[in-house]
């Protein structure tokens, strides 16, 4: 017996060590997994789970916890990677909050760990390097510690919350030149710049008066309407530009100066995240009427002035180059080189001098190739070849040459645009470049205002007169979204993806500003800077490449602000695939139509989907609400 009793003891000891064991490794399995598993997407990221967020969610929003709904279970045909369509997140795990402010494409962490070998003297580490799928981060970006949802235009142009970027170094650095100043919680704008102390306004009004434009304004009776400001700063030059019916695209890259474009898009401003460096400005030839540069820092006459054969493509036929600089003025011996050799460069270009005062000089574009043709031969720098294509953008190397006009436009000797507003529903000389006819552009003009007008019935419910802004359309074709939305306070970023028709140039025509996107790519700007994206067949196109729909979904939450709205319209099974995801997001579906209801498709085989996306925190982001 007490044999026996010692056995079932020991039998006893043994199942019992051998269950701790496996708890033990079951442990270790699990956590590990769950590292690991993080570290292959690419991400550092803290998992908070479904039922954390949606509480904070909820919470800061007074909504119900059940306002989710359930998942919807549905197959869809749009591809989502290596995710199987039956295998939908209940949650995605949140970035750490160091990556608040993350820009995938524009990441210089991800620059030194891939060790990419870059010429910083070419700005080479400022322009676009995107992530290998093994590196993306597949987790949520939270907001800031006290992020609040965005002051609305027109007031915040003049002032943000602080909280919402939380960077007071230009303050300090630019306290003489009035950029910004920080009151409270709020960070404040003056109007000042480097070269305008006591306003961009005033700066403004001088540049039309040395231009001699009626009543110092500075759209010349609707003649200017598009301008690149580069090295814009905090685009207070843009900011107040839009008083006088101009456009501006400000850009700026991503650099030394914290978050001057984060600034921009959270004031309301048009701006984009680009350097000029090596490739090619994401924009087709002849979109801007003027090109600002003042105080911005960059070397025009290096490499052959390649810089400035980049803006001279952009520029249309008379367009102009505002520059406040030093050089202009300057009586030191460097400044002194510096302006001979620009003076000579702009010659060999054929610009001339329009006007020049105290520390502004502005050039002016030929009209007609002219010029171009009674140079001595070998003048450099050189005519583009015959094969270069000015409109090819995306990834494109900059050339040392110059892109003369067409026949056509030679003969024009001008764009041939209406004025402003005229131009935005006039039919555009370009649009015979893609055998478009005056015809297409007018009924696809009346077809989006009918469109838009249907979004906005079915918004109504949650938008007033301020509650959007900065609106991007992620395909654009030739801006008739945009266009229809001239009555409303906002300004549109006309994304054209690459690999269609380039139609920006049709964009840019109407007096809109845009840029050219591979969605199966990140865009270039900072998390929570736009107010509604609408995306109109984006899904449908991205079933025929080899990317991912679930990460074209991450980005789009990058890219929306709290609060914000995404118009979806496609073919009804992506609507059903979006709608598998919206728990996993904390998006909240607002309304639901088929395309019928705007009498818009005549197959009506497009569903509108409209989401909105909750303002959810992280505990500790809730903690400092509090």
């Amino acid at each position: 017996m007490s044999r026996g009793r010692s056995d079932g003891a020991q039998k006893k000891r043994l199942i019992a060590s051998i269950c701790t064991v496996a708890i033990v490794l079951g442990f270790l399995y699990v956590y590990n997994g769950s590292i690991f598993g993080f570290q292959n997407s690419g991400s550092s990221a803290l998992n908070y789970g479904s039922k954390s967020l949606k509480r904070l969610g909820a919470s800061y929003l007074g909504a119900d916890d059940d306002s989710d709904g359930k998942q919807d279970e549905s197959s869809s045909s749009v591809k989502q990677g290596d995710v199987e369509d039956d295998i939908v997140p209940k949650s995605y795990p949140v970035c750490d909050d160091r990556h608040s402010e993350l820009i995938p494409c524009l990441d210089r962490h991800l620059i030194y760990q891939m060790r990419l070998k870059l010429d910083l003297s070419l700005m080479e580490h400022y322009e676009r390097h995107c992530p290998p799928s093994e590196r993306r981060f597949n987790c949520l970006i939270p907001p800031p510690p006290g992020y609040k949802v965005p002051i609305k235009w027109p007031h915040s142009r003049d002032e943000v919350w602080k909280a919402n970027i939380p960077h007071t170094h230009l303050a300090n650095e630019k306290s003489d030149q009035n950029w910004m100043v920080v009151k409270g919680e709020k960070i404040v704008f003056p109007g000042g710049g480097t070269h305008f102390h006591k306003g961009a306004d005033k700066y403004i009004a001088a540049i039309a008066n040395m231009l001699n434009f009626s009543d110092n304004n500075l759209n010349n009776e609707g003649n200017l309407r598009t301008v690149l400001d580069v090295g814009c700063g905090v685009a207070s030059f843009g900011a107040y530009l839009l008083s006088s019916d101009i456009i501006a695209m400000s850009l700026a890259p991503n650099d030394v100066h914290q978050n001057q474009i984060q600034f921009a898009l959270e004031r309301g401003i048009p701006a984009y995240l680009g350097v000029l460096g090596t490739k090619r400005l994401p924009y087709p030839s002849r979109s801007f009427e003027l090109a600002h540069c003042s105080r911005c820092r960059i070397d025009w006459i290096q490499r052959d002035g390649i810089l400035l054969l980049e803006l001279d493509r952009l520029l249309r036929p008379g367009g102009y180059f505002a520059y406040s600089s030093p050089e202009a003025y300057a009586q030191d011996e460097e400044d002194l080189r510096i302006w001979r050799e620009m003076s000579a460069l702009v010659e060999r270009m054929c610009w001339r001098i329009a006007a020049k005062r105290d520390q502004t000089v502005i050039w002016q574009k030929p009209l007609t190739n002219d010029c171009y043709m009674e140079r001595e031969p070998g003048t450099r720098p050189p005519l583009c070849q015959s094969d270069d294509d000015p409109d090819a953008v995306w990834g494109v190397n900059m050339e040392t040459c110059i892109t003369p006009y067409s026949e056509h436009d030679h003969r024009a000797k001008g764009s041939e645009l209406a004025p402003w507003p005229a131009r935005l529903t006039s039919p555009p000389p370009r649009l015979a470049d893609l055998g478009f006819s005056s015809n297409m552009f007018e009924k696809d003009t009346e077809l989006w205002q009918r469109r838009v007008e249907n979004y906005w019935n079915l918004l109504s419910p949650k938008v007033s007169s301020n509650t959007v802004r900065n609106v991007m359309d992620m395909k654009a074709n030739m801006g008739s979204f945009g266009a229809a939305l001239r009555g409303k306070d906002v300004w549109v970023m006309n994304v054209v993806p690459h690999d269609g028709p380039n139609t920006l140039k049709i964009v840019y025509d109407r007096g809109l500003i845009g840029s050219t996107h591979d969605w199966c790519e990140a865009y270039s700007t900072y998390p929570r800077t736009y107010d509604l994206l609408h995306a109109w067949t984006v899904f449908s196109d991205l079933e025929k490449k080899d990317c991912s729909a679930e990460d074209l979904l991450i980005e789009m939450d990058r890219m929306l602000r709290p609060t914000g709205f995404i118009i979806i319209r496609d073919k009804q099974s992506v609507v059903d695939f979006v709608k598998k995801y919206l728990t996993a997001l904390h998006w909240e579906a607002v309304a639901t139509a088929d395309s019928s209801s705007d009498s818009s498709d005549q197959h009506g085989n497009e569903v509108v989907f409209i989401i909105q996306k909750k303002l959810w925190l992280t505990a500790e982001s809730f903690k400092e609400t509090e």
